[in-house]
């Protein structure tokens, strides 16, 4: 019997002896505790446990809270003001104050009683917050990109495999219809042989936490000082304006995690940590995990990858506050004689995925649908006569997690799918740095023939953090 099946099952022993107990006694059991009212039973809810209070942590845990056959029962974060609003937003939707605040994630997946963990973390933590959920036999719904590096995912694809846990991962586009749709069209053949695809990504850096203007309006009575953060360094006057001493309450330290020790700047942390190449991965990897998901997807290129990947791209200076690559542009061959574009900040990408074929094109981004054929513009979904190939199907992408961790059946984005779905922008970001051409063995997983990209594969972690996937 698999380990998450034998602890239900031990659960449901528990649960029953303790009820039967309960019956021996004078006192009233609810119905709710069989799921008479039109509850679940609480052998049959599965319990979570959140990671993260930030751009997308209460938006994944709000989702699941809606649920009736999921619980959250834990919350974690390193900033003591986002996990007291994290246990007031559990609590105050069960109308209890059962929910159990953590600042060390490994004490929280230490619990025998959590099923499963969202994590929504900077790309830092993704591969240790994830390998630790997997080594406690937890089932894990993951932020997109997998990790910081390709490095991390194969370590976070092997423990999943190993320990034998569902994953799904957020790219949630795939369980939205226009998207479904465009993927059936791809997928039986309307459009002819793909030759081609175009991935439009945002470009520059957008101040999602809106601390940019504060830090902007000190630096206006500074001479000389730069008037855009992609160009604010140690080097330049008005620095000092931008360093301080981390808030009370937030463990600065412990938030960097693995990735090098930098002075504190409240603009490159919460939300906005994505700018910065220490933590996060810019416009590129935040979105690669969506529209080249998406992508892949519609070529069914889940369990392969390109052969050749080069890229021309802009950057700030290393040190800068905000030090992402600003606009880009990459090219990515395939064995299967399909080249696919990814591309920010360039007008004749446009935003989204779009496949183009020997008999037609389709495109399709958030809220957005088109292609060549006139008959299938205005239906919402592909004709049933025509889906002689049917993508996975669904509609609510939490709801297919919660399904796959009771079936056990692997979900609609899987950890190999992130895995692969990512790798396109995680080579494109190193020819970019290296200034060259990448030949990449998809089997093996491997650049092959260059030391130095090779080297940019993985990274330094700061002691005392380690990476290990065993």
């Amino acid at each position: 019997m698999k380990t998450s099946a034998l602890r239900r099952t031990v659960s449901r022993r528990h649960f029953l002896a303790a009820t039967a107990t309960a019956l021996a006694a004078p006192t009233i059991v609810p119905s709710s505790v069989f799921g008479a009212d039109g509850s679940v039973a609480p052998s049959e809810r599965i319990t979570l446990a959140s990671v993260g209070w930030g751009m997308q942590g209460p938006g994944n845990t709000g989702a699941f809270m809606n649920h009736k056959d999921c619980q959250v029962v834990a919350v974690c974060d390193v900033h003591k003001g986002r996990l007291e609003s994290a246990v007031n937003a559990v609590n105050a939707k069960y109308g209890n104050k059962d929910c159990q605040a953590y600042h060390d994630y490994r004490e929280m997946m230490a619990r025998k009683d959590i099923d499963a963990v969202m994590l929504a973390l900077p790309d830092t933590w993704h591969a240790l917050t994830a390998i630790e959920a997997a080594k406690n036999g937890k089932d894990i719904y993951g932020e997109k990109p997998l990790a910081r590096t390709i490095a991390e995912q194969q370590a976070i694809v092997k423990a999943v495999q190993q320990h034998r846990r569902v994953w799904q991962t957020g790219s949630w586009q795939r369980s939205v219809e226009n998207f479904h749709k465009a993927v059936e069209i791809v997928q039986n053949g309307l459009i002819g042989k793909v030759t081609r695809v175009e991935v439009g990504l945002p470009s520059g850096h957008h101040d999602f936490a809106g601390t940019a203007p504060e830090l902007l309006k000190k630096l206006e009575a500074v001479a000389g000082a730069p008037r855009n953060l992609a160009q604010l360094t140690p080097s330049t006057p008005g620095w000092e304006l931008a360093v301080s001493e981390p808030p009370a309450g937030f463990d600065y330290d412990r938030w960097l995690g693995p990735s090098a020790m930098e002075p504190y700047v409240k603009q490159r942390v919460h939300m906005n940590w994505r700018w910065n190449y220490n933590v996060g991965g810019g416009q590129l990897l935040d979105w690669i995990g969506h529209h080249c998901d998406i992508a892949h997807w519609g070529l069914g290129f889940d369990h392969t990858g390109p052969i050749e990947v080069e890229g021309q791209g802009e950057f700030p200076p290393k040190d800068a506050v905000w030090n992402t690559c600003m606009r880009y542009r990459i090219t990515c061959k395939y064995a299967e004689g399909v080249e696919m574009t990814i591309a920010g900040g360039h007008r004749d990408i446009r935003s989204g995925t779009k496949w183009i074929g020997t008999e037609g094109w389709v495109w399709v981004d958030r809220g957005g649908f088109d292609c060549s054929n006139e008959d299938l513009k205005d239906r919402s979904r592909l004709p049933e006569e025509l889906r002689k190939v049917k993508a996975y199907h669904s509609r609510d992408h939490q709801r297919n997690f919660l399904d796959c961790v009771k079936s056990r059946k692997p979900t609609i984005t899987p950890v190999e799918t992130a895995h692969r779905s990512a790798i396109p922008g995680h080579l494109g970001l190193i020819a970019m740095i290296v200034g060259r051409k990448i030949k990449w063995d998809p089997k093996a997983e491997v650049i092959v023939g260059d030391a130095e990209a090779s080297k940019l594969l993985g990274r330094e972690y700061r002691a005392p953090w380690k990476l290990s996937a065993a």
